[in-house]
C-alpha cells in the first residue's frame, strides 16, 4: 500500500464447478467476517487521545494481539492477510484433490500446491532441480560467457534486474528497461552504514554466505572465502547504486538509450549475446535506469577474476531458491533473513508458505475462486461509490487551494478525472494455459513460473500498454497507485472486515477504507506522482511558482516526521517516506470531505458512546494497529517508504483541525500541533 499493490462469471463458474466448498465457514474465518471496522474493545480509553491517538485507538489490541512467533510484525491488515490465507487453503485442499474431475485452472492451483506442500519429496530432491544451472556456472570458460548464465538466471536478478515497463515519456508503449540490482542484503546501505548494528549485521551475512556454500557441498575453508568473494562483489555493487531516496525521483530513473549504447556503457558483458538468449534477438531502445550502476558492473566484471564470478553466481542462484528447496537449506536460509534480520522466532508453517506460493505465481486462477467467495457484488459497487465520492472531494479541494493558480489547478483536475478506479479484481483474468504445473515438482513449478512471468512481461515490449491489467492478486490485503497508469487498485482481499464492511455504519469505513482511497488517490499528487501528467507520462504540468509552493509544503511534512523515533536513536527518514506521509494526510482530509458530503441532510446519533467524528477518527487509528520487532523497525528504517504506524496514525491526526474538535483537544496537547502541515 502505498499503505509499508468481467469475465468474472464464466471463469469462476468453470473453476468451482469442480469445487467443493463447504457451507459453513471454519471458525477463525467466520471471526474475522464478524470484525467490525470499528472495535471499542480495542481501545485504551485511559489514554487521553490528545496525547497519543494510535495508544488510545488501539492500546487494547495490542495487548490482545501478540505477534505471533512466525512473524516479524503484526498488524490490523497481517491478521486480515492471515485469515485471507486460511480462505484460501480451503480452496487450494479442495483444488488438490484428484477424486473428481478438474477443469484446468482447478489442476494448476491445486497441483501446485500439493507440491509444495509434499516435503518429503522436496528434501529428497535436494538442489537436483537446480543443478543444470549449476553446471552450467561450473562450465564457464571465459568471463565473456556470463551473459548466458546470467539470461539462464534472469528471473534471480542476478548481477541486475531486466524486465519491461512503460515508457515514461510515452506511456502508451511498453519498453525493455535494465535496473540496478545483484545485492543479497535488502539495501545497498546494509554494506556501507558504519554503525553498530550495520557491522554487526555485515558479520552475520557473511557467516550466513558460508553456511550456505557449505550446504552445497563446500569444505568450510573453500566456503570462508567464498563468502568473503560475494560480500567484496556486492559490496562494490552497492557503491554503485543510487539510494532508495535518490530513486524517488523519476527524473533520475529516465535514460532511453539504443542496445549498443548500452553496450559502450557496459563493454564487458555480451548484451547481444543476453538479449539473444532471454527471446529479444533485436531491442531498438530500453530505458536504462542507473547508468552509474552499469559502469560500476563493468568494472568489476573487468576487476574481479572468472572464479570469483562463478561463485558470486552460484550464491545468487541458491539465495533466491533456497525457500523452496530441502529444509535444511529453508532453515538456513530462515535463520538469516527470518530470525536474525527480521527477528522472527519461528518459520511459517508450511501450508502457508504454499499457499502465498501459490498466490504470488497463480494468482489470478487462485483469486477468481477467492472472489467468488469472498466478495459479493454489493462490496464492489459500495466501494466503487466511496472512490467516486473521496474523487469528487478532491475535485473541490483543488478548486478551493490558496496556494495554487488557475493553469496548474486546471491540469491537476485533468488528471484527477482521468483517473481510473479498479476495484476488486481484472475485468479480464490472467491466461496460464502455457505455464506447466506438475504435481510432483515443487522447484520445477516455481521455475517454470518465473519464466512464464518474464516471458509474459517481455512479450509486451514494443506493444501498445494493457490499461487493465493488475500488479496485485485479488486476495491481497493491500492496495496501489500507479502513476504510468494513473490508476487506484483495490482488490477484494482488502475489501473485507475489519477494513471495510458493507453493514457498517458510514463513518467507520471512511475514516479506515475511505482514507486508504484518498491515500492512493493522493499519490497521483505526491513528491513523485505529481511528476506525470493526465497520462502517465513524464512531464512537468506545474507552473514553477507552484512547484515552488509544493516543494514548501512537502517540507513541512518531511521536518515534522523526520523528528520521530524508530527504535535506538533511528529517527524517519522524511525525505524517504515523504510521498507516503503527504498521500496518509491528504487520504484522511479527502475521506473526511467525502463523508461529510455522504451523510449530508442526515441526523447522526452518537454510537457506542461516541460522536460520528470521533468514529471516524477512532476507525483511522485503528486501521494501524500493530507491533513490530526490533530488527524489523531497523530493517524498515532503511527500505520502507512508510512511517511507522503509530506516526501514521498520530502524524496525520495532530495536522487535522476536525481532529482537535472532534476530540475537544487543547491547544498545545501534543495531538495539536503549532504549525499545521497540509498540501492537499
Amino acid at each position: 500500500m502505498h499503505r509499508t499493490t468481467s469475465a468474472l462469471v464464466f471463469f469462476v463458474l468453470v473453476l468451482l464447478a469442480t469445487i467443493t466448498v463447504g457451507s459453513i465457514a471454519s471458525p477463525q474465518i467466520a471471526e474475522a467476517q464478524s470484525q467490525p471496522v470499528l472495535d471499542v474493545t480495542s481501545m485504551d480509553t485511559s489514554v487521553d487521545p490528545c496525547t497519543d491517538f494510535f495508544t488510545y485507538s488501539c492500546g487494547a489490541w495490542i495487548k490482545k494481539n501478540p505477534i505471533p512467533p512466525d512473524q516479524t510484525s503484526w498488524s490490523v491488515y497481517s491478521k486480515l492477510e492471515d485469515d485471507n490465507k486460511a480462505i484460501l487453503r480451503e480452496i487450494l485442499e479442495s483444488s488438490s484433490s484428484t477424486a473428481g474431475r478438474r477443469d484446468a485452472l482447478t489442476q494448476k492451483i491445486g497441483d501446485y500446491y500439493a507440491a509444495c506442500m509434499d516435503e518429503k519429496a522436496i528434501n529428497a530432491a535436494t538442489i537436483k532441480p537446480l543443478q543444470p544451472v549449476l553446471d552450467q556456472i561450473q562450465q564457464l570458460h571465459f568471463k565473456r560467457d556470463i551473459a548466458s548464465v546470467a539470461a539462464a538466471m534472469v528471473s534471480n536478478d542476478a548481477l541486475f534486474r531486466f524486465r519491461s515497463d512503460q515508457d515514461y515519456k510515452d506511456s502508451t508503449q511498453v519498453i525493455a528497461e535494465a535496473d540496478q540490482g545483484g545485492l543479497g542484503l535488502p539495501d545497498r546501505d546494509y554494506y556501507l552504514k558504519t554503525d553498530a548494528k550495520s557491522v554487526e549485521l555485515r558479520k552475520a551475512y557473511v557467516a550466513h554466505l558460508q553456511k550456505m556454500f557449505e550446504l552445497l557441498g563446500d569444505k568450510s575453508a573453500t566456503a570462508a572465502v567464498e563468502a568473503r568473494t560475494v560480500m567484496r562483489i556486492e559490496t562494490a555493487l552497492a557503491k554503485g547504486s543510487l539510494t532508495r531516496v535518490e530513486r524517488r525521483d523519476p527524473q533520475k530513473l529516465y535514460h532511453k538509450m539504443t542496445a549498443r549504447q548500452l553496450s559502450a556503457l557496459n563493454p564487458s558483458f555480451q548484451w547481444k549475446i543476453y538479449f539473444a538468449k532471454v527471446g529479444l534477438p533485436s531491442v531498438e531502445a530500453l530505458n536504462v535506469e542507473t547508468p552509474g550502476f552499469f559502469k560500476t558492473l563493468n568494472t568489476e566484471l573487468k576487476n574481479e577474476n572468472l572464479a570469483s564470478w562463478k561463485t558470486y553466481l552460484r550464491w545468487h542462484l541458491i539465495n533466491v531458491n533456497a525457500p523452496f528447496l530441502s529444509s535444511d537449506l529453508v532453515n538456513a536460509d530462515f535463520d538469516f533473513f527470518g530470525k536474525t534480520l527480521q527477528g522472527a522466532q519461528e518459520l511459517e508453517p508450511r501450508w502457508k508458505r504454499c499457499v502465498g506460493y501459490v498466490d504470488n505465481d497463480l494468482g489470478e486462477a487462485l483469486g477468481q475462486a477467492y472472489v467468488e467467495r469472498n466478495f459479493s457484488p454489493d462490496a464492489k459497487q459500495r466501494a466503487q461509490k466511496m472512490v467516486k465520492e473521496i474523487e469528487d472531494a478532491m475535485g473541490r479541494e483543488v478548486d478551493s487551494l490558496p496556494w495554487m493558480t488557475p493553469a496548474t489547478k486546471e491540469r491537476a483536475l485533468e488528471k484527477l478525472h482521468a483517473a481510473a478506479n479498479k476495484i476488486g479484481y481484472p475485468d479480464k483474468w490472467r491466461d496460464y494455459g502455457t505455464l506447466n504445473i506438475v504435481r510432483d515438482d515443487e522447484m520445477g513449478n516455481v521455475l517454470r513460473s518465473r519464466e512464464f512471468e518474464f516471458q509474459r512481461q517481455l512479450a509486451k515490449i514494443g506493444k501498445p500498454v494493457d490499461r487493465g491489467e493488475w500488479q496485485m492478486t485479488p486476495p491481497t490485503v493491500n492496495a496501489y497507485y500507479d502513476p504510468q497508469m494513473n490508476d487506484i487498485n483495490f482488490p477484494a482481499g482488502v475489501l473485507q472486515p475489519p477494513l471495510f464492511d458493507t453493514s457498517s455504519d458510514a463513518a467507520p469505513n471512511f475514516g479506515d477504507t475511505g482514507a486508504t482511497m484518498g491515500h492512493e488517490l493522493t499519490h497521483g499528487f505526491d513528491d513523485e506522482g505529481r511528476q506525470f501528467d493526465a497520462h502517465g507520462n513524464l512531464r512537468d504540468w506545474w507552473a514553477p511558482e507552484d512547484a515552488k509552493a509544493f516543494q514548501q509544503r512537502a517540507s513541512c511534512i518531511s521536518d515534522q516526521y523526520s523528528q520521530y523515533v524508530i527504535v535506538d536513536d533511528i529517527k524517519i527518514n522524511g525525505k524517504l517516506t515523504l510521498g507516503e506521509d503527504i498521500a496518509d494526510l491528504g487520504g484522511v482530509i479527502l475521506a473526511y470531505m467525502a463523508w461529510q458530503d455522504d451523510t449530508k441532510g442526515r441526523k447522526s446519533e452518537p454510537l457506542e458512546g461516541f460522536s460520528p467524528e470521533q468514529r471516524f477518527f477512532i476507525a483511522y487509528g485503528q486501521s494501524w494497529c500493530a507491533s513490530t520487532r526490533d530488527q524489523t523497525k531497523r530493517l524498515r528504517a532503511t527500505v520502507d517508504p512508510h512511517s511507522p504506524d503509530k506516526y501514521r496514525a498520530n502524524g496525520v491526526v495532530s495536522n487535522m483541525q476536525e481532529f482537535q474538535e472532534a476530540f475537544h483537544c487543547k491547544a498545545g496537547s501534543p495531538m495539536v500541533r503549532e504549525n499545521r502541515c497540509r498540501v492537499w
